[in-house]
């Protein structure tokens, strides 16, 4: 007698693309400002810096080019933390106007997350705008 099968059928495709799936989630709209600071001697920075680069990336950045990054390199044992301040409209309909993030035993991943779960939610939604009709186009 054998045993069922159980679980997915197939593979995870990995830690790597999954960071890239959360990285392409990411929405920057709702975002005034992100200041990030860290001590680069506490152990699992690394994962920090990692999220700081995903951040900085040109595809992130261009989702609200108005967003103002910050990095802050402190040299007291801190733990990271990320500081994302909300722009006023959102502000107002999410009751709070800022969210922060301690990174201590976080994984980029995790970070990540975290940001798609709490940030990007509060972007406003793009309102369709419809192509302005010509008589030239119209014609064709």
């Amino acid at each position: 007698m054998s045993l069922p099968a159980t679980g997915s059928l197939s593979r995870s495709a990995g830690l790597i693309s999954a960071i890239a799936k959360n990285v392409r989630l990411l929405n920057l709209k709702a975002v005034k400002r992100i200041t990030v600071s860290f001590d680069p001697f506490v152990e699992n920075v690394k994962q920090t810096r990692e999220v700081v680069f995903q951040l900085s990336v040109g595809r992130v950045q261009r989702t609200n080019p108005g967003c103002i990054f910050r990095t802050n390199v402190v040299c007291d044992r801190s733990d990271p933390q990320f500081i994302v301040d909300l722009i006023p409209e959102v502000h107002e309909t999410a009751g709070f106007n800022t969210v922060k993030i301690n990174a201590k035993h976080l994984t980029a991943l995790e970070i990540l997350e975290l940001f798609n779960k709490h940030i990007t939610v509060l972007a406003p939604k793009e309102e369709k705008v419809q192509p302005i009709s010509t008589k030239s186009k119209k014609k064709k």
